[in-house]
């Protein structure tokens, strides 16, 4: 397994899991980090036995964002460097976006900047009870980035995405639970657990269907509805003649609980 300086990934059976690992700096996101996520992204991608990809941070915070400090290190190259480093994340949030593993982001602690970017992008995210949302962005004269304006008005709405863009307002985990940007808030001592044990739910299910699921939800917005009626037609038709698709219809068929591989 590949190592890394930023991060920490680990693959046991179908679940692999991902922890930002610079706890002294918030777990912000640098040069080395991005690139690393979008390696470990594609490390998980092109991995067939990985059906679940596990996204946590450690420490007290899951992400504070771009690592200011390493922006004013950047000197005259700020503008080219901060591209590098936007470019990187983005490559890493496109292959958790679209490779066929569900994805679990397991939100520990506060998320800033593009730490709300990226804690917003799971396909099923948890959200620790003390876990803080702040876009922060304009706090500090930027403007967003990691995909947030493109997933946050499709998950609750322009007006929504606009007060939390221009005003930095700070929700709570159950405030971002209300607002549906995350599916689950959990005490803080069982998140870690409690993601987990989705995550090892999700990789015993079907990963063919999940990954359709993902693929189709993502174009959702974008068809028209005879073109995504089109889509999903072609996709319950080959599940159906997969292996998973042929053994969760024998399996309810014989009432029984299907065993998928």
């Amino acid at each position: 397994m590949q190592q890394f300086e930023c991060l920490r990934l680990a693959i046991d059976g179908a679940v692999a899991r991902i922890t930002l690992d610079r706890p002294d700096a918030a777990n912000a996101l640098n040069l080395t980090l991005a690139r690393e996520l979008a390696q470990a992204a594609l490390i998980c991608d092109n991995d067939k036995s990985v059906k679940v990809v596990l996204l946590t941070g450690t420490g007290r915070m899951f992400c504070a964002g771009g690592d200011l400090k390493a922006f004013v290190a950047f000197g005259d190259q700020a503008g080219a460097k901060i591209k590098e480093l936007a470019d990187e994340l983005h490559k890493a949030i496109s292959l958790f976006a679209r490779m066929p593993a569900v994805v679990v982001i397991a939100v520990n602690g506060i998320a800033a900047g593009a730490g709300f970017s990226l804690a917003v992008t799971g396909d099923y995210v948890l959200a620790a009870e003390s876990a803080k949302f702040t876009m922060a962005y304009t706090r500090t004269g930027l403007s967003p980035d990691g995909s947030s304006t493109y997933f946050m008005p499709r998950l609750i709405g322009l007006r929504r995405t606009q007060e939390l863009m221009l005003t930095n307002r700070t929700l709570s985990a159950r405030e971002a639970l209300d607002w549906g940007l995350v599916t689950r808030v959990v005490p803080d001592e069982s998140l870690q657990e409690e993601a987990l044990a989705i995550a090892t739910q999700l990789a015993a299910g079907p990963g063919g269907a999940h990954s359709s699921i993902k693929k189709l939800l993502l174009g959702a917005l974008r068809n028209g509805l005879e073109e995504q009626m089109e889509l999903e037609g072609r996709d319950i038709a080959s599940a159906a003649v997969s292996d998973d698709g042929a053994e969760g219809i024998r399996a309810f068929v014989e009432k029984r609980k299907p065993r998928f591989q």
